[in-house]
């Protein structure tokens, strides 16, 4: 099982992203989160495999 983190402030971005990751049966969204900040609190939490991850969002964004 792929656990994934996703991170966007747009929340029908992520709702999408979550509807179709979850449409596969080896894949589980562990979180959400609407910047970079929550994102780095949520991967220490969580430990996801993969992080999909906005790379333009206020404050701290996927690159940084």
């Amino acid at each position: 099982m792929t656990t994934v983190l996703i991170a966007d402030d747009q929340p029908m971005q992520r709702f999408g992203f979550r509807m179709l990751l979850e449409s596969q049966d080896d894949m589980t969204v562990v979180g959400e989160a609407g910047d970079g900040t929550e994102a780095v609190h949520l991967v220490a939490r969580h430990a996801p495999d993969v992080v999909l991850m906005d790379i333009r969002m206020p404050g701290l964004d996927g690159i940084e």
